[in-house]
């Protein structure tokens, strides 16, 4: 018979004790690591495709030409296209209020609406531009909005002017629009996701009170779906922000875009240290929206 001194069975138990601990600490050790193993690649991209080039454009707009640190690339590109920031402001803000109203009406409409034939050709219709690049709707509004453009030859077949009085928008207009037709289907296709995912007992209540369309619209749908529009029209004043192809196509003359006046600085002067200054005047701008969106949602979740 086998006898365990009590020596031994502390040591037994110590030894089991200890080896369930090491493969613990091992096993926790590749558990650990395992996500970040997961986010490794996207990250990676990440500091390749945006962190770093933002670190070197900021460092390169800081950097004299002559050397050193300084602040003579703004000075210059304020003093030469001060005018064409405030013009691309005005641009892009005026843009983006247009494409909430139009996304308001369209994604309305879809939920409001009472002919369903309209509702369904709406629906498919509205979606079209997403599929289309920047470069391709600037040169289809080149045709559309000229002087002998398919606009002013439709408008002049039907009679409502004449031939001599026909104008071009291929100037501020012509952005202007470029911009809203391009960018309104995207803010749409998420307002009209919100407007669909809310409750049609609040609006149907309402209806049966008497409430016309447009006021169930104003006073109940929007501000239910005010945080999808509020998202969507950030977004879409970035991406506009950055476009180049628009104005360059639409419009030839000054003001002009910063988008323009970058491309310029680099092409014709090779000078990365203005354009890179004007574009830290466009994260300015961005910025600020973005820290407008934020702080209104950080109040709001500090008010409940």
């Amino acid at each position: 018979m086998n006898v365990t001194s009590p020596t031994d069975a502390v040591h037994g138990q110590g030894g089991s004790a200890s080896s369930r601990l090491t493969g613990s600490r091992r096993g926790f050790s590749v558990r650990s690591l395992l996500p970040l193993a997961l986010v490794a690649p996207a990250l990676a991209m990440v500091l390749l495709l945006f962190i770093y080039p933002l670190g070197y454009s900021l460092i390169s707009a800081f950097t004299l030409p002559e050397g050193g640190l300084g602040l003579g690339n703004f000075a210059k590109a304020l003093e030469l296209y001060s005018r064409d920031m405030v013009f691309t402001l005005v641009i892009v803000s005026v843009s983006t209020v247009l494409i909430g109203l139009v996304a308001i009406l369209i994604g309305g409409y879809l939920l409001l609406g009472e002919q369903r034939w309209a509702v369904r050709i709406l629906s498919v219709l509205y979606r079209w531009p997403l599929f289309i690049p920047f470069i391709v709707a600037a040169q289809c509004m080149r045709t559309f909005l000229a002087k002998n453009g398919l606009m002013n030859n439709t408008l002049t077949e039907l009679g409502l002017i004449e031939a001599i009085n026909t104008t071009s928008f291929l100037d501020w207009r012509g952005i202007i629009i470029t911009f809203v037709w391009k960018q309104a289907p995207f803010v749409t296709l998420l307002v009209a996701g919100a407007m669909a995912a809310l409750d049609r007992a609040t609006v149907e209540a309402a209806r049966g009170l008497g409430a016309g369309r447009l006021r169930v619209l104003v006073q109940i749908v929007v501000p239910q779906v005010m945080p999808t529009l509020v998202v969507g029209l950030i977004l879409s004043f970035v991406t506009m922000m950055s476009v180049l192809s628009v104005p360059m196509m639409i419009s030839g003359g000054h003001p002009t875009m910063m988008t323009v006046d970058m491309a310029f600085r680099i092409n014709a002067y090779g000078d990365y240290g203005t354009a890179n200054a004007l574009g830290f005047f466009s994260y300015l701008m961005t910025g600020a929206v973005a820290w407008i969106y934020l702080r209104r949602g950080i109040d709001k979740e500090g008010a409940k």
